[in-house]
């Protein structure tokens, strides 16, 4: 018998799937605090492939609001590298800021906080 997702594993299925079809594919959360999108930039703060979907999955549950952005390198736009999850704590979504010079957005969704 098939699992029913919750609307938050439904929301976030297609990073899960990336995640297994790249493994070599990480994350980086993005928070708005103080009227600005702050980057964990670190290498120790990126986020394994395999735990992207999990750890906003929590986050999600805690009540935050979620904008994801899988990104390639302009060189080779069909492999993905980067996934980028802005977080904030309500209401609708600040405005996302683009992608740098020399990467594009292959694909992208967002879920407003409640």
């Amino acid at each position: 018998m098939a699992r029913t997702l919750t609307p938050h594993q439904a929301f976030l299925a297609p990073l899960t799937k990336l995640a297994l079809r790249h493994p070599d594919l990480e994350g980086q959360a993005i928070w708005w605090e103080g009227g600005d999108w702050q980057a964990q930039d670190d290498d120790e703060a990126m986020i394994d492939g395999e735990e992207i979907a999990f750890y906003a999955e929590g986050l999600l549950d805690e009540g935050f609001g979620l904008h994801w952005q899988v990104l390639a390198e302009v060189e080779a736009p069909k492999e993905p590298v980067l996934v980028r999850l802005f977080l904030w704590q309500s209401g609708e979504a600040p405005k996302v800021p683009p992608a740098d010079p020399g990467w594009l957005v292959m694909a992208q969704d967002s879920l407003t906080a409640p």
